[in-house]
């Protein structure tokens, strides 16, 4: 029996989302769990995968359009079946072959039809004009995905040199990962700026509105919906870290990639989480949720928003595995490419602002997880020793941001201490 292929929900609360390209053609057999197509959403470019077995019978959305969720993208035939009943039983027609019209020609079409008399109606067909000159390439408007631009943007990349392969010219991920620019087009000259008459003098303050990016939205929609329905409450803690500092200088001594401070906190928060398995929880509607393993979400700042991957069984893993698995989700994340389920899952997060000088902050929790712990920089203070005697100690504050449908005040209070303790004896991050 037919199945039709719907526009899955790749981010949670997405509306929409476009397909970048596909990756099987149209009659070609497909395996339960074989990724079909690239699809980009606010955030990233992830690959979907098929969820049961089959002949990919017809495409019902090509590359570069968009879709909201639900709506069906593909049909799959199953084995034997006709493509065409399949698609006629399934409800769907295939995508059309010829390339949807421009942008420019859709707004053309409109002042065509007012051009034309109404008495042409009955006038013989005029013979076909000859095809327009193709504009030259400074002329032509650059049809990329917006991830596509950001990442040019941030390589510093004129898109206008880079050749599309998708429907149209449309720029893809791909061919700008493909594309090797000159120094020059990697750093183009600037054009010189034909001076522009002053602008009139508006009422009050200067500004400019800077529009939302997909991703602006999407962070906005869901920190937004974490703090109207999840019950935040916070605990501060301050951690002593010589020791803590002193043997990473240890670990990295000699390594060539280097162990962060951010790193040993992940570890220790994945510990604390053994020490405290009934803080490792979520809120569903119907239960309280516990995992057996650490799955600990990590903050990667990016040019105009955030992403949080996850590093899976991040208790189980050594430093130099655990530290491996960041860089590689930090790189990743801030090119694109990280996959659907590396953006999924995991019960807490770790929210780390010190390289910025940041000494304490609170961090909204990102649903459906149950905490997030933020951490500032770790800065020489005074401190009163156990004897009463005042002596100067490296110190670094931690606030834990904490779902109170799931942790209650002990509880969180009990993680927070076994954390506290791992840190100040940092050896116990490495059993």
């Amino acid at each position: 029996m037919a199945v039709v292929v719907r526009m899955p929900e790749i981010a949670t609360g997405a509306a929409e989302a476009a397909i970048q390209s596909w990756l099987v053609e149209v009659g070609s057999p497909v395996r339960a769990g074989q990724a079909i197509v690239e699809i980009e959403t606010e955030k990233a470019v992830v690959e979907y995968e098929a969820e049961r077995a089959g002949i990919l019978a017809g495409i019902l959305l090509p590359a570069g359009d968009a879709a909201a969720v639900g709506v069906p993208i593909a049909v799959l035939a199953e084995e034997g079946e006709s493509m065409d009943a399949a698609l006629a039983a399934a409800g769907g027609a295939p995508a059309p072959a010829t390339a949807t019209p421009s942008d420019a020609e859709v707004a053309a079409a409109p002042e065509e039809a007012a051009e034309a008399p109404a008495a042409a109606a009955s006038a013989p067909a005029p013979a076909p004009a000859p095809a327009p000159a193709e504009p030259p390439a400074d002329e032509r408007r650059l049809f990329a995905s917006p991830l596509v631009r950001r990442l040019a943007a941030e390589r510093g990349i004129d898109l206008a040199e880079v050749p599309g392969s998708g429907p149209r010219g449309r720029i893809v991920r791909r061919d700008l990962d493909a594309w090797t620019p000159t120094p020059a087009q990697r750093h183009p000259e600037p054009a010189p700026e034909a001076p522009e008459p002053p602008a009139p003098a508006a009422a009050g303050s200067a500004y400019e509105d800077v529009p939302h990016t997909g991703m602006r939205r999407a962070i906005a929609r869901r920190l937004t919906e974490s703090k109207v329905t999840v019950p935040h409450f916070y605990l501060q803690a301050d951690c002593r870290v010589d020791a803590l500092l002193a043997l990473r200088a240890q670990i990295n001594a000699g390594r060539e990639q280097r162990i962060s401070v951010n790193d040993l906190v992940v570890k220790a928060v994945a510990g604390a989480m053994r020490d405290v398995p009934e803080a490792n929880a979520i809120w569903t509607p119907d239960a309280t949720r516990r995992f057996s393993a650490a799955d600990i979400a990590v903050a990667v700042s990016l040019p105009g928003g955030l992403l949080t991957p996850v590093v899976r069984g991040a208790d189980r893993l050594a430093i130099g595995e655990l530290a491996a698995t960041v860089r590689d989700l930090a790189a990743r994340a801030r090119e694109g490419r990280l996959k659907q389920n590396e953006l999924e899952g995991g019960s807490f997060a770790v929210s780390n602002l010190g390289m910025y000088g940041t000494t304490s902050f609170s961090a909204i929790i990102n649903p459906p997880h149950a905490g997030i712990l933020a951490v500032g920089a770790a800065t020489r203070r005074p401190v009163v020793g156990e004897d009463g005697s005042l002596a100067a100690a490296t110190v670094m504050s931690v606030t834990l941001s904490a779902d109170h449908r799931v942790l209650d005040g002990a509880l969180a209070a009990q993680w927070l201490s076994a954390f506290v303790a791992r840190i100040e004896n940092p050896l116990q991050i490495l059993l």
